[in-house]
């Protein structure tokens, strides 16, 4: 399963892995490695869900994740040699002193280029949103209005028997809220979110490290779940993610 980088998101990329809902599976980005929900997965003779044995996986086989994407040779990946070997340093932790004397050079070059990875991020966000809104903003206007519509038409659709059945089937729990595997099909979908919605308070805004615990409790992949509960309408954020509020 070839993934083309424009249909990663940043938090994939970082992660190095993909959920693919379809068959509800983690695939490993560097070996297209499968992990479907619902098996185990011995490492050194310990067995692991899914969406740790993923984790496992890629640290154990590939290292770390950022020197992987470090040292990847896609052409998108334009850091030269003393680029990456000073973000290395910057990943470790190391101060600029000792950064700079590790690479022979004064502290005061350092933090100038720490200054110019900051002013290039910058930079490439804007290049993005402004991307993403000259050429891609009929197709997302589309998505957002037949998945509205969608949503829309499939809560009417679910009944409040319906609701209960699948609730009780796609819950281990519901006091507290503990989901078993998030489905495919739409109808599940809006009624699942629609319950875990109502685990927030109306009104509140929520860090991004708040709502992840919250969800982490709830579902493994939270990842997925705060995705789509912003997808759908449940919730809103602010445009750097660092905040989110039921809608």
């Amino acid at each position: 399963m070839a993934v083309e980088i424009d249909k990663l998101t940043v938090e994939e990329l970082k992660n190095g892995y993909i959920y693919d809902i379809e068959g509800k599976a983690y695939i490993c980005l560097t070996c297209k490695k499968t992990f479907e929900i619902g098996e185990v997965f011995t490492f050194e003779n310990r067995i692991f869900e899914a969406f740790r044995a993923i984790k496992i996986h890629i640290e154990s086989e590939h290292g770390d994740n950022f020197t992987q994407l470090l040292n990847s040779e896609s052409k998108y990946n334009t850091f030269t040699d003393n680029q990456r070997e000073l973000l290395s340093l910057i990943y470790l932790d190391h101060s600029d002193k000792e950064i700079a004397k590790s690479l022979g050079v004064s502290p005061s070059t350092i933090r100038h280029q720490r200054f110019m990875f900051r002013e290039k991020a910058k930079q490439a966000r804007m290049y993005l949103a402004i991307y993403e809104q000259a050429i891609e903003k009929k197709t997302s206007t589309e998505e957002t209005i037949n998945g509205k519509a969608h949503m829309g038409k499939e809560l009417t659709i679910a009944t409040e028997k319906e609701s209960e059945h699948i609730l009780n089937n796609a819950f281990e729990c519901l006091s507290p809220l503990k989901l078993k595997t998030f489905p495919r099909k739409e109808k599940k979908k809006v009624v699942i979110l629609a319950k875990i919605a109502e685990q927030m308070e109306r009104g509140k805004r929520y860090s991004e490290k708040e709502l992840n615990q919250i969800l982490k409790d709830i579902y493994e992949d939270y990842v997925v779940i705060r995705r789509y509960l912003v997808d759908y309408g449940f919730m809103e954020r602010t445009e750097d993610g660092k905040e989110y509020w039921l809608k």
